[in-house]
C-alpha cells in the first residue's frame, strides 16, 4: 500500500504566460508558493476476491473489470500511462476541487508518485511535472498551463520559466523572517462556489489573441519586480501587495469568465477594509481570492468578508512526497483460479 501527500498551489504572478501557445513565442514566467492543504492518494493491488478489478474511489466509487470501462478520464490515463492494472485508488483533499489551487494537477502529481513506488521506482519532480503535464495535457486534452503540476511536483516558493517546450525552477532566495512575515500578511478566503479550470481557458480562449497577448505580456513584466520585492530586503514588502493589485486588475481584463460582479465585489470590500492588493487564484470564476493585509487590518478584512470562509495556511516546501509505503506479499497470479 502506498500513500502521497501532495500539496496545492497559489500563483501570484504570471499567470497565463505558462500556456505553451504564449510562452513559446513570447516566453512565460510565474512566481508561486505551495501551502500546507494538500491531496492524499491511496493506492494498493486490490486482492482477487470481488468480482471487479478495480475500485476507484473520489467524490464516486467506480468498480471495474476493464480500464477503458473507466469514467474518471486523469485516473484512467494515468493508469494507462503507467500500464498499471488490478489497483484500488482512494482520493481525499483538505480542500475542494475545482477551487483555482490547482487541485487537478495536484491529484495528478499524486497519482503518479504513487504509481511509481508501487512499481518500486522513484521519480525526479522533474520526471513527475514532465509525465503529469502530459497526462493532462495530451492524453486528458484539457485546456491550461503548465505551472500546477510543476509546483505540485517540487513544492516550494519559486519562480518557473518556460521557453521552446521546457521549464525550469528556481526557488526564491527569501530569508525565513521575511517568509514567515508575507506568510502572516496573506490571507486566503474561499469564495463558496467551484468551477472546471479547463472550461474557464477555453472560453477565455475565445477573447481576441492579441489583445490578450498584450496583456500577459504586461503581466509578464511584472514578474522580474515580485522576484526582487522578495529577495531585495531593502525593498518594502508591502510592494507586493501592491503588484498583487496590479496583476489582478490586468488579468481580469484576459477573459470575460475571468471574474464576475460577485468576486468584483468582494475584492473591493477587502480594499476599503484596508488590504493592498490580492487576486482570484487559478483560471477565474470562483474558487479562492487572497489577500496582502497588513496585520492591524486583518480583523477589519475578515468582518468585510465575513460570509466568506476564512483558510488560515502555511506555506511549504516539500513537494508531492511518499507518507506510508508497505509491501503486499500475495501473488496476485499465483491467488487466481485457473
Amino acid at each position: 500500500m502506498i500513500i502521497t501527500k501532495t500539496p496545492f498551489r497559489m500563483s501570484f504572478f504570471g499567470g497565463g504566460t505558462d500556456l505553451p501557445e504564449f510562452f513559446n513565442e513570447f516566453g512565460g514566467s510565474v512566481i508561486s508558493s505551495t501551502f500546507d492543504k494538500y491531496c492524499y492518494v491511496t493506492v494498493r493491488h486490490l486482492p482477487p476476491f470481488f468480482d471487479y478489478t478495480t475500485e476507484l474511489v473520489y467524490s464516486k466509487i467506480e468498480r471495474l473489470n476493464k480500464v477503458d470501462e473507466m469514467v474518471h478520464p486523469m485516473v484512467k490515463n494515468t493508469m494507462k500511462y503507467l500500464n498499471m492494472h488490478e489497483l484500488r485508488i482512494n482520493y481525499e483533499s483538505d480542500l475542494p476541487a475545482r477551487s483555482g489551487l490547482g487541485t487537478s494537477s495536484s491529484f495528478c502529481v499524486g497519482l503518479l508518485n504513487s504509481f511509481y513506488a508501487l512499481k518500486q521506482k522513484k521519480p525526479t519532480k522533474f520526471q513527475l511535472a514532465k509525465d503529469s503535464i502530459y497526462i493532462e495535457r495530451e492524453m486528458c486534452q484539457e485546456s491550461g498551463g503548465w505551472q500546477d503540476q510543476i509546483a505540485a511536483a517540487f513544492g516550494g516558493f519559486n519562480r518557473i520559466d518556460f521557453k521552446n517546450n521546457e521549464f525550469s525552477v528556481k526557488p526564491i532566495n527569501m530569508s525565513e523572517e521575511r517568509k514567515n512575515l508575507l506568510n502572516k500578511r496573506l490571507m486566503l478566503f474561499f469564495t463558496g462556489f467551484t468551477r472546471f479550470s479547463s472550461d474557464v481557458q477555453k472560453i477565455n480562449l475565445e477573447e481576441t489573441r492579441e489583445e490578450k497577448n498584450k496583456i500577459l505580456k504586461q503581466m509578464l513584466s511584472l514578474v522580474d519586480d515580485a522576484e526582487d520585492v522578495l529577495e531585495n530586503e531593502n525593498r518594502n514588502l508591502d510592494d507586493f501587495g501592491h503588484l498583487l493589485n496590479k496583476t489582478w486588475n490586468l488579468k481580469r481584463k484576459t477573459g470575460k469568465s475571468v471574474t464576475n460582479d460577485l468576486i468584483d465585489e468582494y475584492y473591493n470590500k477587502a480594499m476599503q477594509a484596508g488590504a493592498l492588493g490580492g487576486k482570484l487564484l487559478g483560471a477565474g470564476a470562483g474558487g479562492f481570492l487572497v489577500f496582502y493585509v497588513n496585520e492591524e487590518y486583518q480583523d477589519n478584512v475578515k468582518e468585510a468578508l465575513n460570509n466568506l470562509l476564512y483558510v488560515p495556511f502555511k506555506f511549504e516546501d516539500e513537494g508531492s512526497s511518499i507518507v506510508y509505503q508497505v509491501d503486499e506479499f500475495y501473488n496476485l497470479e499465483n491467488c487466481r483460479e485457473e
